[in-house]
């Protein structure tokens, strides 16, 4: 597995936090089924924030989400 110069992950391997984020989306997405409410949408969105955060490396933008 390749490295990115000035980092100890593979540069095929998620950094932990999209992979914390992803987690929590399929823990939620298992455990609401079809019928969310709106606290469990509202979720979602945020979870989907850090997410797109995490997998661009800006952990300002995951703190603030």
């Amino acid at each position: 597995m390749a490295l990115l110069p000035g980092s100890s992950l593979p540069a095929n391997r998620p950094a932990p936090a999209a992979e914390h984020a992803n987690e929590a989306i399929r823990a939620l997405v298992d455990a609401s089924g079809q019928d969310w409410s709106e606290v469990e949408a509202a979720t979602y969105e945020v979870l989907l924030i850090e997410w797109a955060a995490a997998t661009r490396g800006d952990p300002d933008i995951v703190e603030a989400a």
